[in-house]
């Protein structure tokens, strides 16, 4: 399929009340300077004729560029710029960027087309958002929108989010909220959903001393691939009842949750690859993002705004782990209650140590840092209760959504229909047709993959 994009115009659209003198400067955290300087892009797919008002095209442009325009009011730094300093957003009601495009194609048959081909929904990105040079990175705007419609009236929706100013959370909770204020005309000063305080409580540092550069190696000449693959309901439960023996005897001693179990196949599963592909079994190191609101003992609300998120390290190593699926589950149960334990007593300041020291453990550690090839490291995040399935902007709730840049060895899992979940598999081509052959995946999904 040869897909053509006509960009039609591109705006800034700023919030509808202009921002208060006293929230000109929102300060960020020291969780939004670990993150990786580096865009999120959201990929939703909706189809047409699932429009609540029965409304053309030009009027739920304006809704949809209202809304947006209503909700900024709330989420200031979304519309700011990131200062010089880097430590702080000029909330100047800047605005977002927000482009209209269209394609040559209708939407049924891209999406037949891209249940075979994945990598057809990065054709959907905005272009200005990948491979940002560092000076280019800082006058991008925090979040780019681009919104691209198919000849018979479906669109694309791309929100892409600045990951120093807002973590998965914050962006997937401004998407949903957005498409609620889109949809029921909520009032601006009606909105209300997040708090912007995180910066006050857990202030930005200098990292120059305490910290290293926190980077996930890039391989931008390999070329990677993307598939997904479905869990029922049925199938999770029947992998729960597999480990009933190992909690029988002892081994296993607790009710492991299906992500744990998801996450435990997935990681086996790639492990395995590896080994086929090298010829031995080598060590191997999991990004797990926790998201850490509710958790700690910091004043901090569960609907804080920023990034609030740490990549519990999850390490394999051959001639200590055993390749048992309870043990895999007991693995990564135990790394993510150490790195949540860690930070969930405690003064900003022992936390800011103990998060300092955690990474520095492994980004510039000999046996598991960035430039040692001789491990294998990969991203496995859940965005299981996450409500982007759920975003509905009065065109009915997306029918495909697409995550990431893919970049780097990635598994993005996220609720699907009917108790079943989604896998998103992001991996280097070579890598990708061992993996969709492995025993643990054809099993895992009996078959269900696209």
């Amino acid at each position: 399929m040869e897909l053509n994009l006509e960009f039609i115009s591109t705006k800034l659209i700023k919030p509808s009340i202009p921002t208060p003198q006293h929230l000109k400067n929102y300060k960020l955290s020291f969780f939004d300077q670990l993150a990786e300087r580096e865009h999120m892009p959201l990929l939703l797919f909706y189809p047409n004729g699932n429009n609540d008002d029965n409304i053309n095209d030009d009027k739920f442009d304006e809704k949809l560029e209202k809304s947006l325009s209503r909700i900024l009011s709330h989420v200031y730094p979304a519309a700011g710029r990131l200062s010089r300093d880097r430590c702080s957003i000029d909330c100047l009601g800047q605005g977002v960027k927000f482009t209209k495009a269209k394609v040559n194609c209708q939407f049924n048959d891209f999406i037949n087309q891209v249940q075979n081909d994945l990598n057809l929904a990065l054709f959907f990105f905005p272009r200005d958002i990948q491979d940002l040079k560092d000076a280019d990175f800082d006058r991008t705007p925090p979040m780019v929108v681009q919104v691209t419609k198919f000849e018979c009236g479906g669109i694309a929706m791309s929100i892409s989010a600045s990951h120093p100013v807002m973590d998965g959370f914050s962006n997937f909770k401004f998407v949903y909220e957005w498409a609620k204020v889109c949809k029921l005309g909520i009032p601006a000063d009606q909105i209300d959903f997040m708090s912007f305080d995180f910066g006050e409580i857990l202030p930005a540092r200098d990292l120059s001393n305490i910290f290293p550069n926190r980077v996930h190696p890039v391989e931008l000449e390999a070329k990677f691939i993307a598939k997904r693959f479905f869990i029922n309901e049925q199938t999770i439960s029947s992998l729960r009842d597999k480990l009933t023996g190992a909690i029988d005897s002892g081994e296993l001693c607790f009710k492991p949750s299906r992500v744990e179990i998801i996450t435990a196949i997935l990681w086996r599963a790639l492990i395995r690859v590896s080994e086929a592909k090298h010829g031995y079994l080598r060590r191997s190191l999991v990004f797990f993002p926790v998201n850490l609101r509710g958790k700690i003992s910091l004043p901090l609300k569960e609907n804080a705004f920023g990034n609030y998120v740490m990549d519990a390290p999850i390490l394999f190593v051959p001639e200590k782990n055993k390749m048992e699926l309870h043990d895999f589950v007991t693995l990564i149960r135990n790394s993510v209650q150490k790195a949540i334990d860690a930070c969930a007593i405690g003064s900003a300041d022992d936390i800011i140590a103990t998060v300092a020291n955690s990474y520095k453990e492994i980004f510039t550690s000999k046996e598991w840092g960035t430039d040692n090839d001789e491990v294998d490291k990969c991203i496995i995040s859940s965005l299981c209760k996450f409500p982007m399935k759920d975003a509905d902007f009065g065109r009915g709730k997306p029918s495909l959504m697409h995550f990431g840049l893919r970049n780097f060895h990635s598994c993005w899992m996220y609720d699907a229909e009917c108790g079943s979940i989604c896998v998103q598999v992001d991996l280097k081509d070579s890598y990708m047709s061992l993996f969709e052959c492995e025993s643990d995946i054809m099993a895992f999904t009996n078959g269900n993959q696209e």
